[in-house]
């Protein structure tokens, strides 16, 4: 036990020196995320009030999301002191979605969702001068388990070498609510959807085949995701065929 907090202090004190180092770089005042309920979003949000203090800034963005996330975002701003802004998206998705004629539950639509996030995280960042400081860790960056210009669309990402397990102990070092540690990781596109049921795989799977450089039981799966989702970790593909003119 004693071992596994040595392990998250040092880790949390190796990202906050991180944050401070790229805000500086940026001439920045400080950092802003998307406060979901979940504990991927909870971390961030507790390591930047850790850093910046009020120079940050916890932003609740539902959008015809679950009351229980609601509900855990709003422990964390009352457990961290957060400073916090909600801006309600559930009728800017409606109409969004009706001018496209999508179909509501379809993936397509969902993904709707988290790029809605990401233009009104930079909208209030650039008001701010603050970078916005995305949640994905490397779990779902392996996978490519993220939404291209959503969750993806971010200035920084603090947790990107920490596999789910790693957030956890963070989480818990950080003294995060155990409720929100514990609950069932969702990316809250519809009711009832986590993400292990999406994925088709556990995280355990997946920090299994990060530690143990690419072996599991389930590696040829996970390389196939990686392969396939290359393009979400890359920036767009430039055409080059004019470099040698004159």
């Amino acid at each position: 036990m004693a071992e596994t907090r040595k392990k998250a202090e040092e880790m949390v004190r190796i990202i906050e020196d991180w944050l401070r180092e790229k805000m500086d770089d940026a001439g920045c005042a400080g950092g802003i995320v998307g406060l979901s309920g979940g504990i991927d979003s909870a971390v961030v949000a507790a390591l930047l009030k850790r850093v910046f203090g009020e120079n940050m800034l916890a932003v609740k963005m539902p959008c015809h999301s679950l009351s229980e996330d609601g509900d855990h975002a709003d422990l964390m701003i009352d457990s961290f002191d957060l400073p916090w802004s909600s801006v309600d998206l559930s009728d800017i998705y409606d109409r969004f979605t009706e001018i496209l004629d999508l179909d509501e539950k379809s993936l397509v639509a969902a993904n709707i969702k988290p790029r809605l996030r990401m233009t009104t995280l930079y909208a209030l960042a650039q008001d701010r001068k603050f970078l916005v400081c995305g949640t994905s860790n490397k779990a779902e960056l392996t996978v490519g388990y993220f939404t291209k210009h959503g969750d993806s669309g971010a200035d920084l990402l603090p947790l990107a070498e920490l596999t789910k397990g790693e957030v956890r102990e963070v989480a818990r070092f950080l003294g995060i609510p155990s409720i929100i540690v514990e609950k069932a990781p969702s990316a809250g596109l519809w009711e009832g959807q986590t993400d292990e049921k999406e994925m088709g795989l556990s995280y355990d799977q997946i920090d299994e085949y990060i530690i143990r450089g690419g072996k599991c039981e389930v590696s040829d799966e996970i390389d196939r995701r990686f392969k396939i989702t290359e393009h979400k970790r890359k920036l767009p593909e430039a055409c080059t065929v004019f470099e040698d003119r004159i």
